[in-house]
């Protein structure tokens, strides 16, 4: 299997060093090939080294995050930038997405979903903390009542109803959930998160009965509308 080559790009040295030890020791098919303390220092690196996957932080000295995502998506389109950042706010989420990024994640996520995460930009799911997911589609649904004059009650029930899956399925169903959404079977899963088999089963059977879905391909589905 052909490993994903993948670039760090933070101001904070001892978090890349951190990041870098951890995906090499426990994720084998992803290499990381440098590391980066600012914007501008990763646009040079992509010049001359082949890049599939960048982690950028947002605020940085010199040049941040989101001017960097702008400069290497217009060179670079085929590279995947996810966001990894400790701030949430909605402008740094939408700047970033819409200058590019392939998802924005808070820092405070485990780094098997992180790895998750990474994986999954293969099949072109956006990756979004569920937390700043949650907060977009608040707001979407905020500024939709201004011209439709939604009350505020529907426009809640309506924000809740699309993100309900989120909010029922525990930290490690969300985990078993990723995989399926990105093609991993049983076994698959097993083996990535250190599970008996039939725990997995029955962690599946869960999901399937709390989100209402027959088969993997609805969990697929699902996972594309978030």
């Amino acid at each position: 299997m052909e490993k994903q080559k993948v670039l760090l790009v933070d101001d904070q040295s001892l978090f890349t060093e951190s990041l870098k030890t951890f995906l090499t020791n426990y994720a084998h098919d992803i290499e990381v090939v440098g590391s980066c303390q600012n914007g501008k220092e990763s646009c040079e690196f992509v010049k001359k080294n082949p890049v599939d996957v960048i982690l950028m932080d947002v605020k940085m000295p010199v040049m941040n995050g989101v001017e960097a995502v702008k400069i290497i998506k217009k060179s670079n389109p085929l590279i995947k930038i996810i966001m990894l950042s400790t701030y949430d706010e909605d402008d740094f989420v939408r700047n970033a997405i819409m200058s590019g990024a392939s998802g924005y994640l808070l820092k405070d996520l485990s780094p098997t979903e992180l790895i998750i995460s990474i994986r999954a930009l293969k099949s072109g799911v956006m990756q979004i903390s569920p937390s700043l997911a949650e907060k977009l589609i608040m707001k979407k649904y905020v500024e939709v009542s201004d011209t439709v004059e939604k009350s505020e009650n529907e426009i809640i029930k309506s924000a809740e109803k699309k993100l309900e899956w989120m909010k029922t399925l525990t930290k490690r169903e969300r985990e078993i959930f990723a995989l399926i959404a990105t093609g991993h079977d049983n076994s698959e899963i097993s083996a990535e998160l250190s599970l008996a088999i039939q725990t997995v089963k029955n962690q599946v059977s869960t999901i399937y009965s709390k989100l209402g879905v027959k088969d993997r391909f609805e969990i697929i589905k699902l996972a594309n509308q978030v």
